[in-house]
């Protein structure tokens, strides 16, 4: 005879929580809560319902509220499960679809919460703030693609993302501007991608957040896809649709803060549960949000969960974690006085630290065929470095010194450009630290900072020129490559989170071009080895002239695995064309170009090589044969070595 609450119809006797759950949740050590945790449809004794549980250990009461009691704060009492903190019931008739929040009664300060369920899988569509009672059910279609994606996501592949956010890639102007869904997005976004040769879409958060304007930053919903664009099945079916496509699918993720709207995480049960409890460790003052706790082991193992979730129930490929740094370091964005020392009284987040690498460790061990990707941007090291090594295990670190510098070379009128040349060639020194992705992301192109193409001094046509040299230059060097969506035509004006790209422009030649440019960049990308296979290994790459400074050109060499394929690439920063300019090769006969970004179809001025160059013999740059080159203005021009 299963127990009911004697205050209305619940069973407290039933759970889906066993002591080995318990155990491993207070451990710190259970990375599939999101199986046990929330509000689970099920069946009872053939009667069907929903069976709760939520982590409050310092509530006195819990009782789950919703529609079908018409909000009743007291109705449907949940139990206290053991010690865990846990509190459970099963509440029969309740269908899918039902929105419900937990009311929580604390044992301290006389504190009464009504939370949305961290580990709802559904919620109400904003500003609404209820969760939804929902299934994962789904039909996966992508069998092919998930059995050989470890061909699409190890180091020697290339790898080339177009990031986007959801709400303004593309708009139904028609219908009040609104955001195309995740079901009206699939076809148009795996087309477009395929077109223009991107191998991975990376989506700004999409794990619910109350605040659009955040672009998915300050997130509520660790388990939830935002339902602003659908349901779980409907961001199941973009990503399958994706996967169905070759199209392998990163995930933005944020365990380094969450914001404080009240049916949040925050102050949970009356007590600072996900955060810390001292402003000094647990807030942003920046971003006015809260910290982690990363020391709690239940803290631990949400997270993980999180993370666990992604690549599980939705076949994520990969997981981009947001603001690292910011995780790192006790006193990030803090003066002094306003931070906790370690025990060792440094200023590093030793509880961090250990989360980060326990996450990686966990994720790569079950999952090893994804990535995990590091935005963190300072020099601490190792960060893509294995944990038994004393690294944080990512698998890649975006390189933001490489993009503030580069973008701040590029900004510059080219009669300056002789005067910064370190700007371009300092990466060099450090390349091969880490396993890199070079990322042209969101954060250039918001806040005042005008897109790519604004900030390109010059003219029209140097302006466009200087982009197809920037996005060729990215292409070139080694790393992994990303670039945010409208940088791929030219989008001239800075992003806007609330309106479309600017697609019309497409109907413009030079913004045509740009993506021409980029369609073909990709292609030599994916299919010359000596472009990818080497992206992180210094073997991959040879300086054949970098201090060439009075010029503004920059000349090095791309090779394939054991040298089998070796590219020239020939960078000239400047509007002035460069002829009869030598550069030794290593290899003597016929040397094809392969790639000019000064070519007439991307609306470049169409200089170039006629096709190739045959080397003649004589010693340059250290190399007994050398090249006669033409350097078209503001360009990159690649050279592939023919063999006989």
């Amino acid at each position: 005879m299963k127990s009911r609450s004697k205050a209305a119809n619940v069973l407290h006797d039933v759970t889906l929580l066993t002591d080995d759950d318990l155990y491993l949740f207070n451990e710190g050590s259970h990375f599939r809560l999101y199986d046990k945790l929330g509000a689970h449809p099920t069946a009872v004794a053939g009667e069907e319902g929903v069976c709760f549980a939520v982590w409050a250990p310092n509530a006195r009461q819990v009782t789950v509220m919703g529609q079908f009691n018409d909000w009743n704060k007291s109705s449907h009492p949940l139990a206290p499960l053991k010690s865990s903190g846990i509190w459970t019931g099963f509440v029969p008739g309740l269908p899918k679809g039902t929105p419900y929040k937990f009311h929580i009664v604390s044992h301290h300060q006389n504190y009464e919460v009504d939370k949305a369920d961290p580990f709802a899988v559904f919620n109400e569509v904003p500003p609404r703030t209820a969760s939804v009672v929902w299934d994962l059910d789904y039909e996966w279609q992508d069998h092919a693609w998930m059995a050989e994606r470890h061909r699409a996501n190890h180091l020697q592949a290339p790898i080339s993302i177009y990031e986007v956010h959801l709400g303004s890639w593309r708009r139904h102007v028609e219908e009040g501007n609104r955001p195309l869904n995740y079901r009206e997005v699939a076809p148009l976004l795996a087309e477009y991608v395929k077109t223009t040769g991107f191998t991975h879409v990376e989506f700004l958060p999409i794990m619910e957040h109350p605040f659009y304007g955040s672009w998915g930053y300050q997130v509520t919903g660790y388990f939830a896809p935002t339902s602003r664009y659908g349901t779980p099945q409907d961001f199941m079916y973009l990503i399958d649709y994706l996967h169905r496509n070759g199209i392998g699918v990163i995930l933005d993720w944020v365990p380094s803060h969450f914001p404080t709207d009240e049916h949040g995480l925050i102050f949970f049960d009356g007590t600072h549960l996900f955060e810390h409890s001292d402003p000094r460790q647990g807030m942003h003052k920046d971003w006015n949000t809260a910290i982690f706790n990363y020391g709690r082991n239940e803290v631990r193992s949400f997270l993980i969960s999180s993370a666990f979730y992604w690549l599980d129930k939705y076949h994520i490929d990969g997981l981009r974690v947001d603001a690292v740094a910011s995780m790192l370091y006790l006193d990030y964005s803090r003066r002094e006085g306003e931070w906790i020392p370690n025990k060792y009284g440094g200023r590093e987040n030793l509880e961090a630290i250990d989360f980060l690498r326990r996450m990686n460790a966990e994720i790569y061990a079950s999952f090893p065929d994804v990535q995990t990707i590091a935005e963190e941007s300072t020099a601490w090291p190792m960060v893509s470095r294995p944990t038994y090594l004393g690294g944080l295990g990512f698998g890649f670190k975006w390189d933001m010194g490489w993009m503030h510098d580069t973008l701040d070379y590029f900004r510059r009128d080219p009669i300056h450009r002789a005067y910064h040349h370190n700007q371009l060639t300092f990466r060099m020194i450090y390349a091969f630290t880490e396993n890199f992705c070079l990322a042209l992301s969101h954060d250039e192109v918001v806040y005042g900072k005008g897109s790519l193409l604004a900030k390109m001094p010059g003219d029209e046509w140097q302006k466009f020129a200087n982009l197809r040299l920037l996005l060729a230059y990215m292409f070139v060097q080694p790393g992994k490559k990303l670039l945010f969506m409208g940088g791929e035509f030219g989008q001239y004006n800075e992003w806007n989170h609330e309106s479309s790209l600017d697609w019309h422009l497409l109907q413009y030649p030079r913004h045509l071009g740009v993506r021409r440019l980029v369609e073909d960049l990709n292609r030599l990308y994916r299919t010359e080895p000596a472009l990818h296979e080497l992206d992180c290994d210094s073997a991959g790459f040879q300086w054949v002239d970098a201090n060439d400074s009075a010029n503004s050109v920059l000349t090095f060499l791309r090779q394939s695995q054991q040298q089998r394929e070796i590219i020239l690439a020939a960078c000239n920063f400047t509007p002035i064309p460069r002829h009869n300019y030598r550069v030794g090769v290593p290899r003597p006969g016929f040397w094809k170009e392969i790639f000019n970004s000064d070519a007439r179809e991307y609306g470049g001025s169409g200089q170039g090589n006629l096709g190739g160059v045959h080397s003649t013999p004589l010693p340059m740059h250290g190399r007994l044969a050398s090249l006669n080159l033409t350097l078209p203005p503001l360009s990159v021009t690649l050279f592939k070595h023919q063999t006989p």
